[in-house]
């Protein structure tokens, strides 16, 4: 017989913890989950990276107390969570305008949209959509900030399709190859996720440092033509 003080501690759930989400939800708590972090501004302390590497890893049956996903099932959730939410933030962004972000009081959900802008202005419409894919609170609010900027529809459907497919099935397939290939490898799942988050922020480093060295080259090309 299940005491209250053992079904309690089934029921509770942690939502800023991957492993306590998947042990409650499974591959649905992962699709709902994409679809709060990149569709409502409400979810963007959600641990869509974490997430979605653990799910991968416990595809191979690693992890503790035999929480086992599948992973057809989990791709599947992962990628429609991931781009049914980001249009929906989208269509947000288009109706509501910037009016759901001014009523928000989070500091961390304003810094978030000043880097969404800034991305959107720098690199273009396509290239910002895909970048911001891989960068927590910015993935949240870029979605709606796009929507109420005017980016065209197609153009801003084509692209977060293609970032979207590129984040959530790589994560979950990352999590899911290392598992398969380094036995107890869940002993090590915090430095891991918190590597995988490292790297997923490589493109954008990449991206900013290239524009920097750009934009200093063409200073460098004007101050010449300026003393020639």
């Amino acid at each position: 017989m299940t005491t209250p003080m053992v079904l309690s501690s089934q029921l509770a759930v942690n939502p800023l913890d991957a492993h306590s989400l998947l042990a409650a939800f499974g591959v649905l708590g992962v699709g709902a989950v994409m679809f709060a972090e990149t569709g409502l501004l409400i979810g963007f302390f959600l641990p869509g990276d974490s997430l979605l590497f653990t799910a991968g890893l416990l595809c191979t049956g690693a992890g503790q107390h035999g929480v086992r996903l599948s992973l057809g099932p989990l791709l599947a959730a992962a990628a429609f969570g991931a781009l049914a939410g980001a249009q929906c933030g989208y269509l947000i962004g288009r109706r509501a305008g910037g009016a759901l972000l001014a009523r928000s009081r989070s500091a961390r959900l304003h810094e978030g949209a000043k880097r969404a802008e800034e991305l959107l202005t720098r690199y273009g419409h396509a290239k910002a959509v895909v970048l911001a894919r891989f960068v927590p609170v910015v993935r949240t609010v870029l979605n709606p900030l796009a929507g109420a900027l005017g980016v065209p529809v197609r153009v801003f459907t084509v692209w977060q399709v293609v970032g979207g497919l590129v984040w959530s099935v790589g994560l979950s397939l990352a999590g899911y190859a290392l598992g398969s290939s380094i036995p107890g490898v869940d002993r090590y799942l915090l430095p891991l996720v918190a590597l995988i988050v490292v790297v997923s922020l490589i493109p954008l480093a990449a991206e900013l440092y290239r524009s920097r060295r750009q934009a200093k080259a063409n200073g460098q090309a004007k101050a010449e033509e300026a003393r020639g």
